[in-house]
């Protein structure tokens, strides 16, 4: 999730209250249903806290009939009044996006409000969707296929990070964009710039922070071709990684954000006692807000317009 700029330029229309509202007067109470953009659809949401901060009312809302873990601080231009017109105008963009074509969701008129990572990267297998959906489906949190949620491991996505996928979502599959590659830096140089960081922070090389970049370019190598990639980047995949090349040595942040989006299913089937559980939940937070502080230079601010890109149009891997 997160307040994309060229998400919610696209819903400024769509807004009950036109422009923002004056500093004093909120266009949304307290306890109100509301409807929410999330990504790339419209949700419905309950407003529970509601705040004025430097002149801008924010809402922390949640959304209904998913767990609270997606709970989260939005903008007056991300949400509309829940009126018949505007149900209406959610249930043309589902239909638009798709949603009802997956019998399998366990929802026919709304998927699961995705974080902006999992609208990008969680879609790789219509099995592994549904049996993710269903995962975390109730405000109970409980977790379906054995996995203990007390295993899973959890953290936050920054925001200005989580605005990073739903970009990156939209360039690929709504402007038929991909990354120029080989990309520069790439995975292995943004492992090694933050070890590099950890070791002059701590004066000292740390085995156990070395353990876990080795650990997480391992899952990254695995994990790009079978979950990471969307449809329309699958034909650059073939082109450009060969057998004797990592594809940690040839894709950069872009795909490596997606990677912690997934982490925590991954690592849910591995037997991790519950103080290295917490140790690596530390360490996985500290990277990414590594990520975060220097998103500027790791990160591309567009792609690529794309030549003969592999299945145009809906961008299903999706």
């Amino acid at each position: 999730m997160g307040n994309s700029s060229k998400d919610d330029s696209t819903t400024d229309a769509d807004t009950s209250g036109g422009d923002t509202p004056p500093s004093k007067f909120s266009l949304f109470s307290e306890g109100e249903k509301v409807l929410a953009y999330h990504g790339p659809r419209i949700y419905e949401a309950k407003v529970q806290k509601a705040e004025l901060r430097k002149k801008e009312w924010k809402y922390f809302v949640h959304y209904l009939g998913w767990n609270k873990n997606w709970d989260e601080w939005v903008g007056v231009d991300r949400l509309m009044k829940h009126t018949e017109e505007n149900v209406v105008k959610q249930q043309a963009l589902d239909k638009k996006q798709g949603v009802d074509k997956n019998p399998k969701s366990g929802r026919s008129a709304q998927t699961k409000p995705k974080s902006s990572a999992d609208v990008k990267v969680e879609k790789e297998d219509v099995k592994s969707n549904a049996a993710k959906g269903k995962k975390r489906k109730n405000d109970s949190g409980a977790e379906k296929d054995n996995v203990s949620s007390d295993k899973l491991v959890k953290f936050q996505i920054p925001s200005t990070l989580k605005k990073q996928l739903v970009d990156d979502w939209e360039f690929v599959n709504q402007q038929d964009k991909l990354v120029k590659l080989p990309r520069s830096p790439t995975v292995d140089d943004i492992l090694a710039k933050y070890l590099d960081y950890r070791s002059k922070k701590e004066n000292m090389t740390s085995d156990s922070v070395a353990e876990i970049l080795r650990g997480i370019r391992c899952y990254f190598d695995k994990a790009l071709p079978v979950m990471l990639l969307y449809k329309k980047e699958r034909k650059q995949f073939h082109d450009v990684v060969q057998d004797d090349v990592s594809p940690s040595n040839v894709y950069g942040a872009e795909h490596l954000l997606r990677l912690f989006v997934k982490l925590p299913e991954l690592l849910a089937y591995v037997n991790i006692e519950e103080e290295t559980l917490t140790r690596l939940q530390q360490k996985l937070i500290d990277f990414l807000k590594f990520l975060q502080k220097n998103q500027s230079t790791l990160f591309l601010s567009t792609y690529d317009g794309t030549k003969g890109v592999e299945g145009k149009g809906k961008g299903k891997d999706d």
